[in-house]
């Protein structure tokens, strides 16, 4: 289970790592992780805070790439001689220490501590102008050494003696040549004689052209000329090469105070880089504390565009409508944003416990945890064999073997990939299990039966995706305190699904009768259009009682029930047994069902008026007759007809 990759913590990390110049800063950028300690995270964060404050009001800063310096010392650690190259590199990194203590000095009157790393640079300036008084264009300079300047001086001269002496041939004898003008063949001087006339010229044959027309010949009357030169180009090598070892010896000198300005470069590319992503989503720095709190005011997923994305408002922990709440189940429609709300949640833990700025609004309130652990997506894989549900359980099985009561768990479709009834019942006993742990947690779902677990359950609460009934378009836009509805039906409605394919749809998924056959049967059904008002308004009785004995003995008859797993909606006929099995009359029929098996809607006080005649709803009509028949005269011909016993 990746939760940077889950959440995209890695991406950021990447755009994060893009702002910085020197290869070890983007390193440490792409494998930055959030801190356990409270004080190291207010410190990294007061640090981007104090690079942002120094970028807006300063500018740019002067940072320099410092690719090739670590291979550069290495190289003068192993005895290696530099080249200009490298030591034209090494010139120009001390240059740009200079300038960026100039530019953290203009700094200090910003009251940041970030402005005294200006006093950890060393000058090197001895180093530096040696290196420039050498080294010019990326060669050793004529004026690095008296010798080596009298060297080239008197190769030049020679080459000019040279070049007189053969210029004089050629006016001599044009016809002999292919060309008027001196050649240079593998580094000599050399006249191009034509092939008939190459014995024309004493010399040394050096070279041929392609065609084998044309000889390349070093006459006899230059050759101690030619040998002075090679002699001079000797001793100029050897002088090049002392220079080169005696700057490499003064860097060598010099490597500590070297390592020590590159620390603090990367250090500064490090902080101005998360000071310029702070800058480019216009993030702010965020409290964080220990303490049980978290709020997010005006949220805004990173990597949305700013101008499409709904901020988010969202608070955990400490007091929430007079009750401590560590979980929060957010249900609605499906595309109503709930991933997106539960990986901005995720996402900007992550980066404000790493030390950065978040996009969020004033008032936003970050808890540490030790650890984010999320279950998001389908996570089906062919290869490795993996259903829906299958990847589900295992990330679940992963999260309770990790968690602790200082994590903060994310869950995505909580229950779904396998049978309703199953998931139902499986996704409510991980929110059990969740608030044990004593943990934060945010669970999204579309099960109602988790909403009423979640409404019922102390330190649990509610939240809802919000959704435009008129333009049937998503809100994106979080409400805590309220559970939101899948909206299915009422979307089918209003984009013209057929009345009787959306009757027997409701029918099914509600179980509500829709056809009046019997008088007792219409009594029935207003018994349980009056349940429904009541069971919106009331807050269902609890579920889980401590003992079989007490929770079957709280039901009375009248009260409206729930039957699961098929969800019909049943009256209380009969009180419980020795086995905890209650009566219950569901479209006219009596069963004994377990009290497991049975959730209160409302009870009969709240849908009956005192001393009601249960008998309305449970005889026959014919029944009801003759009992009326019976308290008004004797008559030896009526006869009361009693149910078989269930």
């Amino acid at each position: 289970m990746n939760t940077n990759n889950t959440l995209e913590f890695n991406t950021i990390l990447e755009r994060l790592a893009s702002f910085a110049l020197s290869n070890n800063a983007k390193e440490k950028l792409l494998q930055l992780e959030p801190f356990l300690s409270e004080r190291a995270c207010k410190n990294k964060m007061l640090e981007t805070t104090e690079g942002l404050k120094i970028l807006e009001l300063i500018g740019t800063p002067p940072l320099t790439l410092m690719t090739e310096l670590d291979k550069i010392l290495d190289l003068t650690t192993k005895g290696s001689m530099l080249i200009p190259e490298q030591l034209t590199c090494i010139s120009s990194f001390i240059t740009s220490c200079k300038r960026m203590t100039s530019y953290l000095k203009k700094a200090e009157s910003l009251n940041v501590s970030i402005a005294s790393y200006s006093n950890a640079f060393n000058p090197l300036e001895i180093l530096c102008e040696e290196i420039n008084r050498s080294i010019r264009n990326n060669m050793v300079d004529n004026d690095a050494t008296t010798i080596l300047r009298d060297i080239r001086r008197k190769i030049e001269n020679t080459k000019a003696a040279v070049k007189v002496k053969l210029e004089s041939i050629l006016r001599s004898k044009k016809e002999w040549f292919a060309d008027g003008y001196v050649v240079i063949r593998n580094e000599r001087f050399v006249l191009p004689v034509r092939k008939e006339y190459k014995n024309q010229v004493a010399g040394t044959i050096i070279d041929t052209s392609n065609t084998g027309g044309t000889c390349f010949i070093e006459p006899t009357a230059i050759r101690k000329l030619q040998e002075e030169i090679t002699t001079l180009q000797i001793d100029e090598d050897n002088e090049v090469r002392k220079i080169l070892y005696t700057l490499t010896a003064l860097v060598d000198n010099h490597i500590n105070e070297l390592k020590i300005n590159m620390d603090c470069m990367e250090k500064l590319d490090f902080i101005f880089a998360k000071a310029k992503l702070s800058m480019e989503m216009k993030a702010i720095p965020v409290p964080i504390t220990s303490e049980r709190k978290f709020i997010i005011n005006q949220g805004r997923h990173p990597l949305l565009k700013s101008d499409l994305c709904i901020p988010l408002d969202f608070e955990i922990g400490g007091d929430i409508n007079g009750d401590d709440i560590y979980g929060v189940v957010i249900t609605g429609p499906n595309t109503g944003g709930k991933t997106v709300a539960l990986k901005t949640v995720g996402l900007l833990s992550l980066m404000a416990q790493s030390g950065l700025h978040v996009p969020v609004g004033e008032g936003s309130v970050f808890c540490m945890y030790s650890n984010v652990l999320c279950d998001i997506g389908d996570g089906q894989s062919i290869s490795e064999n993996l259903s829906t549900f299958s990847s589900h359980i295992t990330n679940i099985i992963d999260i309770l073997k990790n968690v602790s009561n200082e994590s903060l768990v994310l869950l995505d479709e909580l229950g779904s990939g396998t049978d309703p009834a199953e998931g139902m019942g499986i996704a409510i006993s991980i929110l059990a299990e969740l608030k044990q742990r004593n943990c934060f947690f945010v669970a999204t779902t579309h099960y109602p039966e988790i909403k009423d677990f979640a409404k019922n359950t102390n330190g649990i609460i509610n939240a809802r995706m919000e959704f435009d009934r008129e333009s049937l378009q998503p809100l994106y836009k979080l409400q805590i305190g309220e559970a939101g509805e899948s909206c299915a039906l009422y979307i089918a409605q209003r984009l013209g699904f057929p009345n009787h394919m959306l009757a027997r749809a409701e029918k099914e998924a509600y179980n509500k009768i829709s056809v009046v056959e019997s008088n007792s049967n219409m009594i029935f059904k207003e018994a349980t259009n009056k349940i429904d008002i009541v069971a919106t308004n009331k807050i269902k009785q609890d579920i889980t009682k401590n003992t079989t004995s007490s929770r079957s003995e709280s039901f009375n008859i009248g009260d409206s029930v729930r039957v699961y797993p098929q969800k019909a909606i049943g009256i209380i006929c009969k009180q419980t047994n020795e086995k905890g099995d209650l009566g219950v009359q569901i479209k006219g029929e009596k069963q004994l069902i377990n009290h497991k098996r049975i959730k209160l809607i409302a009870p009969a006080s709240e849908l009956y008026p005192e001393d009601y005649d249960f008998s309305i709803i449970f005889d026959t009509v014919e029944n009801r007759k003759a009992r009326h028949d019976m308290e008004r005269k004797h008559d030896p011909n009526l006869v009361v007809r009693h149910e078989e016993e269930i």
